[in-house]
C-alpha cells in the first residue's frame, strides 16, 4: 500500500504567515541572529538589554477544551470545530510572532499590540460561538467563557507549571537570554524554535528512577490480574500518515497541526465514523483487532525534505525533517494490581499525555523517554542522548480506569482515569486492560557543543509548543471485536501471556 496522506490545502492567511516565517527564519536563522546582535550592547563590560521582547519565545493560551466538562452531545460537533479554530488562531499568531522579531526588537509593546491583542479579539468571537452552540441544543454554557480569551507571552526555558507560571504577561519582562549561551531559534530550519541544546541530556548521566508517576505508573504487578495480551500491528509499514485528530477534532482537516503515525486501523482520518472504523482494514496480525493506535511522528532535523515539507501539519507548521519509522512498536495490554479487569467498550477513546503540556502545564503530561539498556532511567522533559549501541525509546502507559458508561467525554479525559498509587481505581470507576505502547527508534545521536545542537531529533507538535519532549502523547480507539476483547480480558484475569 502506498502513502495515503491527503495533500493539505493551505488557507491564504496561513500561506502568507508560513511564507513570511520561512523567509524570516530560514537560511540559518539570519533574522534571529541579527536580532540577538542588536538586542544587546556592551556597556562597561556588561551586556545591556535594549528590548524585553526577546524572551517571548511562544504564546500561552488557556486550553478551552479542557475547561468544558458538560457539553451536550448535540453540540459537541460544533464545539469541536470551534475549538479547532482556536488552535488555528494560535498557530497563525505564533507564525506572526516568529516572523516579526526585528519589529519586536524595536518596540517593546509590539507583541502586546500587534499579536496578543488581535488574537484575544478573535478568540472572544469563537468563545461566543461555543456558548451559542451549547445553548442552541438546550444546554447551559459555562459562565464567563470570555475570561479564557486572553493569551500571554512565554519564555522557552521551562514549561508552564499549571498555575500560570511560565507566562510573561502581555509583552514579557524578565531576563533576556545570553546570545552566547542560547541557541538562536530557527537554526534547525523549522521556524518553530526547537528543539534546542537544553532539551537533550546524556542518558548515562541520569540516575536510575524507574517509571514516572502517578500518570506513568504501570498497572501490572505480582498481585491482582497479572496476565498480558500482546497485539502485533507493525510499525506503520504502509506509511499511513495524516495531521488529523479523530478524537479531539472530528470532521476537521489538519486538526492536530502535526503528523501522526498510524498502526492498526487503516481508515483513521478526521472524517471516519465508527462504522467506517469497524469496516476498515487493519495492519494487526489478529484481524479481530481493528483498533487505531496513533502517535506523533519522530523526525530527524537533518535538512531532509519529507513528503509533507510544504503541507499543513508538516513543514508549513514547523514540523520538518526526515520522519523516523520505529524499529519496534510493542503494543500490549496488562492487568490491575488490585483485581480483575472488565472489557473495554467498543469505540472507547483514550488520549494519554498532552500535546500542549509546555503551555498548559503538567496536569495531563505523561511522557517517558529513555534508551535501550537504560530503561530504569526515564525522562519526562528531556530527549535522551543514547550511546552508539543504544536506541531511543518512547513509552506510553495509558489510563486504565473507566467510568463504566461513556466511550468519550466533552474534554476527552473525564471518562477515564489513571490508577491510584496502590493500583486501585477512583470511586465509581472500573479497572480495564491497560494499554502500554513502547516505541524503539534508531536515531543518530545529535551533537551538542557550546550550547548548540546539530541534527537534533524531535517529536512533531503544535508549532507554539517548541517541539518540547514534554508534549509527547499517544492516542487509542478500541475497535476490537467482542470475541477478541473477551479473550484479552480472559488472558489478563487468568494470568496468561497471550498474543
Amino acid at each position: 500500500m502506498g502513502r495515503t496522506t491527503r495533500k493539505r490545502r493551505m488557507p491564504l492567511a496561513t500561506k502568507v504567515m508560513a511564507g513570511t516565517a520561512a523567509l524570516a527564519l530560514g537560511g540559518g536563522g539570519l533574522v534571529w541572529a541579527g536580532f540577538y546582535a542588536s538586542a544587546h550592547e556592551k556597556d562597561n563590560g556588561h551586556n545591556r538589554t535594549r528590548s524585553a521582547a526577546a524572551q517571548v519565545a511562544t504564546i500561552q493560551c488557556p486550553d478551552v477544551g479542557q475547561k468544558l466538562r458538560n457539553v451536550p452531545r448535540g453540540a459537541r460537533a460544533g464545539v469541536d470545530r470551534e475549538l479547532a479554530r482556536l488552535d488555528q488562531q494560535i498557530t497563525e499568531a505564533y507564525a506572526r510572532l516568529a516572523a516579526t522579531r526585528q519589529a519586536q526588537a524595536g518596540d517593546s509593546a509590539f507583541v502586546r499590540n500587534s499579536i496578543l491583542g488581535p488574537l484575544k479579539s478573535k478568540r472572544t468571537a469563537v468563545l461566543d460561538r461555543i456558548g451559542t452552540n451549547i445553548r442552541r441544543v438546550g444546554g447551559q454554557a459555562p459562565r464567563g467563557l470570555d475570561r479564557f480569551a486572553g493569551c500571554k507571552g512565554m519564555g522557552a526555558d521551562q514549561p508552564n507549571d499549571g498555575n500560570g507560571n511560565g507566562g510573561q504577561g502581555d509583552g514579557g519582562q524578565g531576563q533576556e537570554p545570553d546570545p552566547e549561551e542560547s541557541q538562536a531559534p530557527g537554526d534547525n530550519g523549522n521556524g518553530a524554535a526547537g528543539p534546542v541544546a537544553a532539551d537533550f541530556v546524556d542518558i548515562t548521566t541520569v540516575e536510575p528512577n524507574g517509571f514516572p508517576g502517578p500518570n506513568g505508573l504501570a498497572a501490572d504487578g505480582d498481585t491482582g490480574s497479572t496476565g498480558t495480551f500482546t497485539t502485533v500491528c507493525g510499525v506503520n509499514e504502509n506509511d499511513l500518515h495524516n495531521s488529523d485528530n479523530l478524537i479531539v477534532a472530528p470532521g476537521v482537516d489538519n486538526g492536530a497541526h502535526h503528523t501522526h503515525d498510524y498502526v492498526g486501523n487503516q481508515g483513521n482520518d478526521a472524517f471516519a465514523s465508527d462504522d467506517d472504523l469497524a469496516a476498515a482494514d487493519t495492519s494487526c496480525q489478529n484481524q479481530g483487532d481493528r483498533s487505531t493506535y496513533y502517535w506523533p511522528v519522530l523526525r530527524l532535523q537533518d535538512g531532509t525534505e519529507e513528503f509533507d515539507a510544504g503541507d499543513l501539519g508538516g513543514g508549513a507548521e514547523g514540523n520538518v525533517g526526515k520522519i523516523l519509522k520505529a524499529r519496534q512498536a510493542e503494543i500490549r495490554f496488562v492487568g490491575n494490581k488490585q483485581g480483575d479487569v472488565v472489557a473495554m467498550p467498543k469505540f472507547l477513546r483514550v488520549i494519554t499525555g498532552d500535546a500542549k503540556a509546555f503551555t498548559n502545564g503538567l496536569a495531563n503530561a505523561n511522557t517517558a523517554w529513555s534508551c535501550t539498556g537504560f530503561e530504569d532511567r526515564q525522562l519526562t522533559d528531556k530527549y535522551p542522548l543514547c550511546p552508539d549501541d543504544s536506541q531511543v525509546v518512547r513509552t506510553a502507559n495509558f489510563q486504565s480506569c473507566w467510568d463504566g458508561q461513556n466511550i468519550d467525554s466533552a474534554n476527552h479525559r473525564d471518562h477515564v482515569a489513571f490508577v491510584q498509587a496502590d493500583g486501585s481505581c477512583p470511586g465509581g470507576f472500573q479497572a480495564i486492560p491497560q494499554l502500554q505502547v513502547r516505541l524503539v527508534y534508531d536515531v543518530p545521536t545529535p551533537t551538542v557543543k557550546n550550547g548548540q545542537v546539530k541534527n537534533p531529533y524531535a517529536v512533531d507538535g503544535f508549532p507554539e509548543q517548541l517541539h518540547k519532549p514534554i508534549t509527547d502523547h499517544n492516542d487509542f480507539i478500541n475497535v476490537m471485536d467482542e470475541e477478541l476483547m473477551d479473550e484479552v480480558v480472559r488472558c489478563i484475569n487468568s494470568g496468561e501471556d497471550c498474543e
